[in-house]
């Protein structure tokens, strides 16, 4: 009952941030891990921020770095590096994090930087590689050729499915770190 409620919470937002897009042959945020570029589909995009105090959970799967309080919502924050098993960088002032929209919730996803809205087409399509074993875990739905270069866009379904067991109370432990990831 609860998640069929949320899940109609989610839809009705996600309509009303479709009809206040100005520019709907724009449909991919870009984004930066490593040295690949990705992208996610900008009806899902609730916003992009800076990085905000994280709190650690207990427990929690390996790519969630904790929650944060967002705007009154706890918000479950997943760095993208540690879910493709990359090593850690650097935080910078590049550093962002999307805030995506699945199904039950908004998850904030850590990224190396944004780079734009931009829009594809049918025509910009490219197979989707597979590569062996991983390939769902990757959570690639599309590959697109982009002003000379290839652009993963993820499922934010798969990517943020660990985010989904992440269980938070309304209310946010009082210890922090500030800012990080």
């Amino acid at each position: 009952m609860a998640e069929s409620k949320a899940g109609e919470r989610t839809r009705a937002r996600l309509a009303r941030l479709d009809r206040r897009r100005g520019d709907r042959d724009k449909n991919l945020v870009g984004f930066t891990v490593g040295d690949v570029q990705y992208a996610v589909e900008v009806a899902r995009v609730r916003e992009i921020i800076r990085p905000l105090a994280v709190v650690t959970l207990p427990h929690a799967p390996p790519a969630i770095v904790g929650v944060a309080d967002h705007r009154s919502e706890v918000v479950p924050i997943l760095d993208v590096r540690k879910r493709f098993g990359l090593p850690e960088a650097a935080r910078t002032r590049r550093t962002k994090w999307i805030l995506v929209m699945l199904a039950t919730r908004t998850v904030g996803l850590v990224v190396d930087g944004v780079s734009e809205v931009f829009g594809v087409g049918e025509s910009d399509r490219r197979p989707v590689p597979t590569v062996g074993a991983g390939d769902n875990a990757r959570g690639i739905q599309a590959v697109y050729a982009h002003r000379g270069a290839l652009i993963f866009v993820l499922d934010v379904d798969r990517i943020g499915a660990a985010a989904e067991l992440v269980e938070v109370g309304m209310r946010m432990p009082t210890s922090s770190r500030g800012g990080l990831p």
